[in-house]
């Protein structure tokens, strides 16, 4: 099972973006251009865009640790 940290709402505008991230990783994994897939997506804001550029899967490593 994969756990990810991403964000449901562009935190700028308030857009859902949260189901799009599969789609935007799969696609552009297969070697589609990022450009082409967040315009199909429907993502023509620069905020949105970015929550999805630049997001940074960190779950793997925040996992090791526990807290008590």
């Amino acid at each position: 099972m994969i756990w990810l940290i991403i964000p449901v709402r562009c935190f700028t505008c308030g857009k859902v973006i949260g189901d799009k991230y599969y789609i935007f990783k799969e696609r552009v994994e297969k070697g589609e251009d990022p450009e082409k897939v967040l315009d199909d997506l429907g993502l023509e804001r620069y905020c949105c865009r970015r929550m999805l550029l630049t997001h940074v899967e960190l779950i793997d490593d925040i996992m090791q640790y526990r807290v008590y």
